[in-house]
């Protein structure tokens, strides 16, 4: 997630380099073409590109909200996720009766594995990386099975709970009350898989695209300047649309591993924290620490 700090001029130029090397091709292409054939071509009055930039713009807002909601709902799902955890290990330790801190301890580490396997999987890197230190061998094992690891973790979750009813070591309201946790937990996971699987239709991407070129076309042919300040003028025009283009379509996909993805390692780090603080454990790890502009 990028940070209020200054993005580096480097990081801004990678996004659009190969745009504006299109974009110089283009606004020479069309100099040398008007220039060549200048009588030929009809006058191209400059109402046609301020009518296709004020498209553009239209375009581009549309998708900057849209982007901005999808990122926004992963934040959220996230947000909750925070609460839910916290709250899931508060509640075994109030709701269980006395006697069950080492289970308490196995499902609270468990849950700490699920944050972190969670946003692994989301950015489709390996999600059992470094789970054995938060989950036991056996159950390291049992998740390996399946398709789905974090879903296989709240699965262990609910085994657990369902022995502690069985073994009377809690009530029938208080199983409801986790259950009623674990089922938030679930649909948060739901909520951030459907994000990661919806695609943001690529025709609009394109078609985007492609009336910015048509407009550096129109736009070349219409002004009357200098070509010499011509070129620079376009890509110092276009740059902007791109620029704007480029963040819209790396918001839209909160987990793709990128300085503008949601932070899930840095909140999983968070939520570590928090629950190994809860359980008053001794070894407690800091915060991990921002990139030059972004978290992880």
């Amino acid at each position: 997630m990028l940070l209020n700090k200054r993005i580096p001029a480097s990081y801004i130029l990678d996004k659009v380099k190969y745009d504006l090397v299109y974009v110089l091709i283009v606004s020479l292409s069309v100099l040398f073409i008007t220039e060549k054939y200048k009588d030929l071509l009809p006058e191209m009055p400059l109402t046609i590109p301020a009518f296709i930039g004020t498209a553009i713009s239209i375009l581009l807002s549309f998708k900057l909200s849209q982007s901005y909601d999808r990122w926004w709902e992963a934040r959220k799902v996230w947000g909750a996720i925070v609460n839910d955890s916290r709250s899931f290990v508060i509640q075994l330790q109030t709701l269980t009766s006395k006697g069950n801190d080492t289970l308490i301890k196995k499902i609270a580490f468990r849950q700490i594995a699920w944050c972190y396997s969670l946003g692994q999987t989301l950015r489709e890197l390996d999600p059992i990386e470094n789970l054995e230190k938060f989950i036991s061998q056996e159950d390291l094992k049992e998740i390996q099975q399946h398709n789905n690891k974090p879903l296989a973790l709240l699965q262990l979750h609910s085994k657990d709970i369902k022995e502690l009813k069985d073994g009377n070591q809690l009530e029938l309201f208080s199983q409801i009350q986790l259950d009623n946790t674990l089922v938030r937990l679930c649909d948060a996971q739901g909520k951030a898989e459907r994000i990661k699987s919806t695609v943001f239709p690529v025709t609009y991407r394109l078609f985007l695209h492609a009336l910015i070129y048509l407009f550096v076309i129109t736009l070349a042919m219409s002004l009357r300047v200098d070509g010499l300040f011509e070129t620079p003028l376009l890509i110092a025009i276009s740059i902007g649309f791109f620029l704007l283009e480029k963040s819209a379509s790396h918001m839209q996909d909160p987990f793709e591993n990128r300085p503008t993805d949601t932070a899930m390692t840095t909140i999983s780090r968070k939520i570590e924290i928090n629950i190994k603080q809860l359980l008053k454990e001794t070894e407690i790890p800091k915060a991990y620490p921002p990139e030059k502009f972004y978290e992880l």
